[in-house]
């Protein structure tokens, strides 16, 4: 079923004749059609798909394809800028603002002939790890409806988890793509800052820390996008042992004994795979950034808001209150919340002399759909971001990472992440290659599609 096919196997029957773009594009519109109702991916669809499928379809009859994705559907994250669809963010005034451009990442994949699907809907202002805002509702996961897809690019992992779309784009700030990909059993990669090259987006409120990366049901297809995206094309690289530093819990932090588990298993599969792996503590003292994390999206919002007062005239009253919090944030304060970043980009430059860092994705499984997070850990209480603790500090350092599935079981998807040096996506995908598991379909994506 074509529905099934990666892009790098759609690109394939493209080129011999097999299918056709518009073959998909009706294929996902019709399972779009039968799914959304349950799972709410996505928050706009595009009423031009067909017509830009057609043009692709004659395209590659002519033996002219635009480039490397011509034809090829993806879903993007309903916060990146997409011409023709509103950049919603979630925000009820947002939604009726149509923009005529797009973002650079965006307009990068439409130059290598990408389609644009739709966009994945995600929380308010895109600052926490579940998918639910006023104006789009909750959205859900293929693998278990009544549960998360996590955030803030659940949208996006939804429709690609379930076949409504064959990959897509998102942006992680603090773990959004990565997180998420591990609820869904998909591979989502963090670039470094600025290997994906940003410009005419939406404002920043997570400082710099929030980068775009894609989303995919397979490691080839990550590669891909990955290449477009960034316009670093792929090399051949020697393929040597790497020395892993492998960290199962942070200090005083709990994680779910299933995905301690996956961990171990995820340890063991990388040491017969060659590598050199250590389990070992986190090199860094977090305590101090940590405490003063939920104030950076605080003093973003307030930025935000103070510039654009109609969008937080129908913003949420949490995320106003955000705002008013952050606006009583001292310049002084600010500046010690930059001091611990740079510290901490400081101290990982090296990466504490280890190739790459093996951690968890998330602490927890996906809760109920329509909580923000979990309220306890292996029976620990935690608090928003308790699930959260392996990925914002990679944000703050300016790293690359990569989610990767753990398990192929019977049960939820369980992710791992890799981190590495700046420059290293592409070596992150080398380590994990030989050890990934394959996507796994959930069972609603056949007996409801």
């Amino acid at each position: 079923m074509i529905w099934q096919d990666d892009c790098t196997a759609l690109l394939a029957g493209f080129a011999e004749g097999r299918t056709t773009p518009v073959a998909v594009a009706e294929t996902l519109r019709g399972r779009i059609e039968a799914l959304e109702p349950e799972l709410n991916a996505y928050s706009a669809l595009s009423d031009t798909l067909l017509e830009e499928a057609e043009a692709s379809t004659r395209r590659w009859a002519a033996g002219a394809p635009n480039g490397p994705l011509d034809g090829v559907p993806l879903v993007i994250k309903d916060n990146l800028v997409s011409a023709g669809l509103p950049a919603a963010w979630g925000n009820a005034e947002l939604a009726r603002r149509v923009p005529t451009h797009d973002e650079r990442p965006v307009a990068a994949l439409r130059r290598a002939g990408a389609l644009v699907v739709g966009k994945g809907n995600t929380p308010e202002f895109a600052v926490e790890g579940f998918t639910d805002n006023l104006t789009f509702g909750t959205t859900r996961n293929p693998f278990d409806p009544e549960l998360t897809p996590g955030g803030s690019s659940g949208g996006v992992v939804s429709a690609i988890a379930a076949g409504l779309a064959v990959a897509g784009a998102g942006t992680d700030g603090g773990g959004s793509i990565r997180r998420p990909a591990g609820y869904t059993g998909l591979y989502g990669l963090k670039p470094g800052i600025g290997h994906v090259p940003r410009g005419g987006g939406l404002a920043q409120v997570l400082l710099d820390f929030e980068v775009v990366g894609p989303m995919a049901r397979s490691l080839r297809d990550l590669r891909l996008l990955d290449a477009v995206m960034s316009g670093v094309s792929e090399s051949v690289a020697e393929k040597r042992p790497a020395r892993i530093l492998c960290v199962e819990t942070f200090e005083g932090a709990p994680c779910d004994p299933a995905i301690r588990a996956e961990f171990a298993d995820t340890v063991a599969a990388l040491s017969s795979a060659g590598h050199q792996v250590e389990l070992g503590t986190f090199p860094h003292d977090l305590s101090a950034l940590n405490a003063v994390w939920s104030r950076i999206g605080e003093i973003g919002l307030a930025s935000y808001f103070k510039r654009d007062p109609a969008v937080a005239g129908v913003a949420a009253p949490k995320y106003r209150d955000m705002a008013e919090r952050g606006a009583q944030v001292s310049a002084m304060d600010f500046y010690a919340i930059l001091d611990e970043v740079f510290a901490l980009r400081q101290a990982a430059q090296d990466l504490w002399g280890y190739d790459a860092i093996l951690t968890p994705a998330s602490a927890a499984n996906p809760w109920p759909a329509a909580e923000s997070h979990p309220p306890a850990i292996d029976g620990q209480a935690v608090g928003p971001r308790g699930h959260a603790v392996y990925t914002g500090w990679v944000n703050a350092a300016g790293l690359p990472a990569l989610a990767f599935p753990a398990t192929v079981g019977s049960g939820l998807p369980i992710g791992m992440q890799i981190v590495g040096r700046m420059g290293s996506e592409r070596a992150l995908m080398d380590i994990v290659e030989p050890v990934v598991a394959p996507f796994r379909w959930p069972d609603l994506a056949f007996t409801r599609g």
